[in-house]
């Protein structure tokens, strides 16, 4: 709810908030210039008497004296009936020079507050502000969502670029944009007088002045009594009426003073209300605190950029999703359809059942599971398709379906289908999941669980034969996946490893074929622990592989090891140099060492040292990083030997642990860690990270290491994972 409430305000008020937030930005720098200029008296050095005395040598008739928010002063007067200006140093009363008002500072102010356009322009202002206090609470609570919780706010943020920078940016400019939003929508309200400025207002019936001839201002016993600091403005007498008073408006109120005798003739206090609104706009503007103006000035101008990346987080978003036809309303619809996906494949499997069951009379409503609703007004069956994420968990599209389940109060007839691949222990794992939870919970089933091996086609239309039959219609699902864009590259070098242990490895480099056109002759972006789909000859599904480089190494570099009737494996491995493949990159954002200084320990067995190679030949700052790694044999199943001593010797790796299990006295990996278990706690306590990459044996034996290591320092492997301190690439 709170990421929909977040990205709906930010995509309608993208405009109206850029414009508010590069005008105030501007306002911002434009007081802190003004007040570097102005030169500011200590406390109790001048008086307002002694400064309207100075001015009023000069001219003889003064209207007003104007003391800014930024200290500056201003003098307004009649010279031959001509109207002027002049700044004032609020020192000595000197004139600096005439006062010449900026017409863009003008145009800009007039344009941040009401857009120009008088009070339609002021609510669209204070739309403008409320839409960015929506943003920045939503905001808030979507980012401690994503990093785990309130107690992880600081922690890295992880994703794409766009989703980085907009965390960073948001994290970073949270407070300045909160103070901007919260006041900006007070002042909103205060000038449709919503809520109350306490603008102190004149008597009823004032004290009239004694009309004997005036004193000079700096005779004035009450402008003797106001340090230059509390002045607002000082309006004069008119002319030579002397009937008429000084008005002087103070921090502490209006006052009526008698220029005959120096005395107040009334006073109208600030109250509380007053005093809160004026503390509401200079918190607004930063004006009179420049270090506040400043970090205001630098927070809105963030707001173009959030904007901008947001825009480009839900326009990914949304253009992976398949469009979806004829989806009907979820309070109108007799069939829910909710997927689970990861990388959105499980979408094009849900638009073709969608497009199957409209066929056949149905009102079907698809959505993600998280947007599992309470109640159903008309749904007479719930089916999910859902892929699993990892070992057994949700996918991204699906975090919150379990919780969501729990305030679900209209049971359904339910069917479930899973995806996945058989090669993992935990097949279709989130899939039985759900399908537990909506039992216990006393749903009914309609079908037996099934579950889709790589996405297979027959698969799913057996299953769709099965559903046809629960609902009593034919249902022909004929899904053919969606090829993605790929690009053509060829192999220029292959290094093999694993003849002799029957455990036949290769390093694959691929670079852009040549004679191509321009687009085709360059690498696609992506880096060491992004994965690169490659489709086999005769096969639509593509194989994934966690890059070694990146494509500022100029090849593209895998870490293959032939399977016994693998597909993909089999075409790479018979593959000559010259060889052409298909291949579309998927960023892995989520698998890289963090930002900063602290130790980072990689982990890997087999092709897994892949990406692991990859961060260690780009660690150019020597950044402590500790290797384990386990293989068969010390020589020829030694993948990048010589490469990770070379990176020994110049720093970039800072310490090298291997171990063989078909040598004696060799082990596994697990067993290499458990043995330095008080070197690995002293890493960990530094704020080490550890990255793991292999088979999913192996990534289960170093987790039971790692919780024996870190469990006397407090901690265990759930906490490190909440901290992004703990990433997995487990195939």
């Amino acid at each position: 709810m709170f990421r929909r409430l977040h990205s709906l305000p930010g995509l309608l008020a993208a405009l109206l908030i850029t414009a508010l937030a590069l005008t105030g930005a501007f306002l911002a720098f434009d007081s802190v210039l003004e007040r570097s200029r102005a030169s500011i008296p200590a406390p109790g050095e001048v008086t307002v008497a002694a400064l309207a005395d100075a001015v009023q040598q000069r001219h003889a008739e003064v209207e007003r004296i104007v003391r800014t928010p930024s200290g500056s002063i201003i003098a307004y007067y009649f010279e031959n009936d001509l109207p002027g200006a002049e700044l004032v140093d609020p020192n000595t009363g000197a004139a600096i020079g005439p006062h010449e008002p900026s017409n863009l500072t003008r145009s800009i102010t007039n344009l941040h507050r009401s857009f120009l356009m008088d009070d339609a322009g002021r609510v669209a202002a204070g739309l403008g502000a409320a839409a960015m206090l929506v943003l920045c609470l939503s905001g808030a609570i979507v980012l401690a969502a994503r990093l785990g919780g309130w107690a992880a706010i600081l922690r890295p943020s992880r994703g794409s670029f766009a989703q980085r920078l907009h965390c960073e940016l948001g994290r970073a400019a949270m407070a300045g944009l909160l103070l901007s939003a919260l006041t900006g929508c007070w002042m909103s309200l205060a000038t449709f007088g919503v809520l109350p400025d306490g603008t102190a207002t004149e008597i009823a019936a004032p004290v009239e002045p004694s009309g004997a001839p005036r004193l000079r201002p700096g005779q004035l016993a009450a402008l003797q009594a106001v340090d230059l600091s509390a002045l607002r403005e000082l309006t004069f007498p008119y002319g030579d009426d002397l009937t008429d008073s000084y008005t002087l408006t103070s921090a502490q109120g209006i006052a009526h003073i008698d220029a005959a005798t120096g005395q107040a003739l009334d006073f109208v206090p600030n109250g509380l209300a007053r005093r809160v609104h004026e503390t509401i706009v200079m918190l607004h503007t930063g004006r009179g605190v420049w270090p506040l103006a400043l970090l205001l000035g630098l927070a809105v101008l963030t707001a173009p950029l959030l904007a901008g990346a947001g825009a480009v987080i839900w326009w990914h978003r949304r253009a992976a999703r398949p469009r979806i036809r004829h989806n009907a309303a979820a309070q109108s619809a007799d069939t829910i359809l909710l997927v689970g996906s990861e990388g959105n494949s499980s979408w094009g499997f849900a638009a073709t059942l969608h497009a199957a069951l409209t066929r056949a009379g149905h009102r079907v409503h698809a959505a993600p599971m998280n947007a599992l609703a309470p109640r159903y007004a008309k749904a007479q069956r719930l089916l999910i398709l859902t892929a699993t994420y990892g070992d057994g968990s949700a996918p991204a599209s699906a975090g919150q379906f379990l919780q969501r389940l729990e305030r679900a109060t209209h049971p359904l007839p339910f069917a479930v289908l899973g995806f996945g691949d058989r090669a993992f222990p935990r097949f279709c794992g989130f899939a039985e999941t759900v399908a537990a939870a909506l039992q216990n919970k006393g749903w009914p089933m309609l079908l037996e669980t099934g579950r889709i091996d790589r996405q297979s086609a027959q698969g799913f239309a057996a299953w769709g034969e099965a559903l046809g039959a629960a609902l009593g219609v034919p249902l022909a699902l004929a899904h053919l996946a969606q090829r993605p864009r790929t690009r053509p590259l060829v192999l220029a070098q292959r290094v093999e490893y694993g003849a002799e242990s029957q455990t036949p490895t290769a390093i694959l480099r691929f670079v852009a074929p040549p004679g191509a056109g321009l687009w085709r002759r360059r690498l696609p972006r992506f880096e060491a622990g992004d994965l690169v789909g490659i489709l086999a000859p005769g096969t639509e599904v593509p194989r994934f592989y966690s890059l070694a480089s990146a494509s500022a190494d100029g090849a593209l570099e895998i870490c293959v090891r032939k399977q016994a009737g693998g597909l993909c494996s089999g075409f790479l491995h018979e593959l000559p140099e010259g060889g052409r493949i298909e291949v579309f990159i998927r960023p892995n954002p989520a698998f890289r060492p963090g930002r900063g200084r602290a130790p980072v320990i990689l982990v890997g067995a087999g092709t897994g040292i892949g990406p692991l190679a990859g961060f260690i030949r780009h660690n150019a700052g020597h950044r402590p990083m500790h290797l384990y790694w386990g293989g068969r044999h010390p020589g020829p199943d030694f993948l990048y030997g010589p490469e990770l001593r070379a990176c020994v010797a110049d720093g970039r790796l800072a310490r090298l642990n291997t171990t063989f299990s078909r040598v004696p006295g060799g082990g596994y990996v697990q067993q290499r860690l458990a043995a330095d278990a008080a070197a690995l706690r002293e890493l960990l306590q530094r704020g080490g990270q550890v990255l793991v990459c292999g088979g999913r044996d192996m990534a289960g034996g170093v987790a039971t290491a790692f919780e024996a290591i870190l469990q006397p320092l407090g901690l265990d492997l759930a906490t490190l994972k909440s901290e992004g301190r703990y990433l997995e690439d487990v195939y």
